[in-house]
């Protein structure tokens, strides 16, 4: 051991067990406060002030050589009031229970030209493990990143665990406006392994990578990113401002992406883009209202790359025109939204609900969607794919019979279409619901338009219970000269049934 070592406060040491599993899972996240000091100190077998070791809380000199001497296995390293300046990297790989933990802590990163990148593009404050050699049992939380200097703006930590990954209470403060890696990055090696990130926050957001001066992104920075997990990881209460590429983008695993709670705004690509497997957004809030002048997509939350994706007590709002609320893209099997609230008011066609060709089986139940838009439908299913079912679900607002005519619009065969009310359209063009897909079933629900409130023109459908008003004099259903085979029983058809078969 180093001479410089030996002055470090310690704790009694202790026999240590290494938990895994569920045990892991109880210890590392129940509840959603840190650790009380005197129970975090217990957990390591050397605990350390790190101004007593030389790190500077007045942001003069650099933490840098200060933390990378003191980080080893089973150490805490406590950071008291104070501001810490780090203008280089800090790199730690393999390391086996290690918290670095702030008590009052401002990390001040170097503005983007005074940060030493190491000439391989390196801006990070914290590189806490790599994929050939990650960290075990890291704790890292309780710090105020201050970026409210000009051209400032790094990754706050790149964090790779096999498992036990814990970081909390993370406030970034300030707008990333160097062009530089976005604030957060996380993966599980380990199948077996699992992670949290809770309470993350950069409210501020990032600026495109063309009014910075870094150039080395295409777009620009992603708020937090997790693209090679192989675990669980779970975000939870996190909030990102709008990022130019993507606010929480996490599709690109095999493990699971578990997304509880938090606001995402404003984001390009998508503010909440979610893959993986047995993956899932609760509780979480999001919000599409500002353009800030980009022709990009702002998504509000995207399935893709995964299976078994489960969206539930979702708010996704959108007043952006052509930026979908949800979007089911074509790699997604068994994706779920259910008992939430989509907002659409936008011009031009803007969906609520977009299911791509090609995607596997999707669900929406018990959902409240208010589609005030230029054009398009409420929800929009493109043919190819696995049968997709609405059920238990209203569909209301105001939209002009321009584009796509309907709210909801299907052109996929074997969906399901029960217990809907719907409720759409202020002009003379607009329908309920438009089925051109075969073998599929229309059973219960109210459906009410300016038009026909139900069109089919598909082969093998059953339209069973259900009733169907307009508000003009247009026949309640409509069967279009290339439908096949309909059923109609047991419903309530005002005006008729127009057959231009």
């Amino acid at each position: 051991m180093a001479a410089d070592k030996r002055k470090r406060t310690k704790t009694s040491r202790r026999s240590y067990l290494k938990l895994t599993g569920a045990a892991t899972l109880s210890t590392a996240f129940v509840g959603t406060g840190a650790a009380a000091p005197s129970d975090l100190e217990d957990q390591y077998g050397t605990v350390v002030d790190v101004t007593d070791e030389g790190a500077d809380p007045n942001g003069n000199e650099s933490i840098t050589p200060i933390i990378e001497r003191l980080a080893e296995d089973d150490t805490l390293l406590k950071f008291p009031a104070g501001e810490y300046y780090v203008d280089k990297r800090i790199r730690v790989t393999g390391c086996n229970n290690l918290g670095i933990v702030g008590d009052g802590a401002t990390l001040v990163p170097a503005p983007f030209d005074e940060f030493d990148d190491s000439g391989d593009w390196n801006y990070n404050l914290f590189r806490l493990g790599v994929g050939y050699d990650p960290v075990t049992d890291l704790r890292f939380e309780n710090f105020t990143v201050d970026m409210t200097a000009d051209d400032t703006g790094v990754r706050v930590i790149d964090a790779t665990a096999d498992d036990g990954l814990v970081v909390r209470d993370i406030d970034v403060v300030g707008r990333h406006d160097s062009g530089a890696w976005g604030p957060g990055r996380f993966d599980i090696t380990s199948p077996d392994g699992s992670g949290i990130v809770e309470r993350f926050t950069a409210p501020d957001g990032a600026e495109p990578v063309e009014n910075t001066p870094g150039d080395k992104l295409e777009w620009g920075p992603t708020g937090i990113i997790c693209n090679t997990n192989k675990g669980t990881m779970t975000f939870r209460d996190c909030v990102l401002g709008s990022f130019p590429d993507n606010g929480l983008y996490a599709t690109d695993g095999t493990g699971s992406i578990r997304v509880e709670g938090g606001r995402f705004e404003n984001s390009f690509g998508a503010n909440v883009r979610v893959g993986g497997n047995d993956s899932y957004v609760h509780d979480a809030t999001i919000v599409v209202d500002q353009s800030e002048g980009s022709d990009r997509a702002q998504l509000g939350l995207k399935f893709e790359n995964g299976e078994m994706l489960v969206a539930e007590n979702v708010d996704v709002r959108t007043n952006v025109p052509t930026n979908h609320a949800v979007v089911i893209d074509s790699n997604a099997d068994r994706s779920h939204i259910n008992d939430s609230s989509i907002t659409v008011q936008a011009d031009e066609t803007t969906y609520a609900v977009f299911v791509k060709s090609g995607s596997g089986r999707a669900f929406v139940q018990r959902c409240d969607i208010t589609h005030e838009a230029g054009s398009g439908s409420a929800v929009k299913i493109n043919e190819g794919g696995g049968g997709v079912k609405l059920w238990d679900t209203t569909v209301t607002g105001q939209a002009p019979a321009a584009g796509t005519y309907s709210a909801i619009y299907n052109e996929r065969d074997d969906g399901l279409f029960l217990d809907l009310s719907v409720d759409h359209g202020n002009d003379s063009g607009r329908h309920g619901l438009y089925n051109v897909g075969s073998n599929c079933t229309v059973r219960g629900g109210a459906y009410v338009s300016q038009s026909h409130a139900v069109v089919e023109g598909g082969d093998g459908t059953l339209i069973d219970g259900i009733t169907a008003r307009t508000r003009s004099d247009a026949s309640g259903l409509q069967i279009t000269e290339s439908a096949g085979s309909v059923t109609v029983r047991d419903s309530q058809i005002e005006d008729g049934v127009r057959d231009d078969r």
